[in-house]
């Protein structure tokens, strides 16, 4: 029997991941990121209270990438609520902002912490502050 297959990228070092997280070229779906301080307070003004928690919390650590379950403790969330939230928000997204968003990701493959991590830019963030 052969041993398993996996994933050559999940045995990065941390150091690795540390380069690969900074270089904005491996951020996740960078294309889908809003940038209009109008649009990121729009989106902000139509989503549900829980996604406008999320994104409040965002905005105060900018430029801070986290892995979800640090940002699902700091708002007293049970672990896997920011996966819900996002689902819930997908159908908002494709309607009304063709699929863009105020928030940025990084893939397990290229975060420090090997797991998604979430996180605004300053602009996204003074954005929300103003929006709410």
């Amino acid at each position: 029997m052969s041993a398993p297959l996996r994933d050559p990228e999940s045995c990065l070092s941390v150091d690795i991941r540390r380069r690969l997280r900074d270089d904005p070229a491996v951020e996740h779906a960078p294309r889908n990121v809003m940038d209009d301080p109008g649009e990121i307070a729009r989106f902000r003004d139509r989503c549900s209270a829980l996604m406008g928690a999320l994104l409040d919390e965002l905005a105060r650590t900018p430029e801070t990438p986290r892995p979800f379950p640090e940002i699902e403790d700091a708002l007293g969330w049970p672990h896997r609520r920011i996966a819900s939230v996002l689902g819930g928000v997908h159908h908002l997204r494709q309607t009304e902002f063709g699929g863009r968003r105020p928030y940025r990701f990084h893939a397990p493959r290229h975060a420090v912490s090997g797991r998604w991590e979430l996180w605004m830019d300053a602009l996204q963030a003074e954005a929300i502050r103003a929006a709410r």
